[in-house]
């Protein structure tokens, strides 16, 4: 049973932290619960089971987490969901003391109607 719960808190751990990683943006709610996780998982373990387990644990959910960004990271998730368009559009300035805008066009016409 306390294997699991390590295996548990482990998995749930890294999954946050790779959606607060690459999904959401910024440090939030994600973030923090996936490294309390992590860190809840080390602690259980070091109480729970021991010293071996502890350190056991501690380089496994180092690795495991490592592995697992790294792994998302070159998976082909991250092309899928970002954004892969070019903007070739290209913007033309008018000349100084020439240009015009909407509102004092319509300003204009306005006055006009009047």
């Amino acid at each position: 049973m306390n294997i699991l719960i390590l295996i548990l808190l482990s998995l749930a751990g890294i999954v946050l932290l790779v959606l607060e990683l690459f999904l959401i943006p910024g440090i939030g709610i994600a973030g923090i619960a996936g490294g309390g996780c992590l860190v809840g998982a080390v602690v259980y373990a070091y109480m729970a089971i021991g010293a071996t387990a502890g350190h056991i644990t501690f380089f496994v959910v180092l690795a495991a987490t490592a592995i697992a960004i790294y792994a998302f990271y070159k998976s082909r998730a991250i092309e899928k969901m970002s954004l892969d368009t070019k903007i070739d559009d290209k913007v033309e300035l008018a000349a100084p003391g020439k240009k015009i805008t909407r509102l004092q066009e319509q300003a204009e016409e306005q006055e006009t109607k009047k």
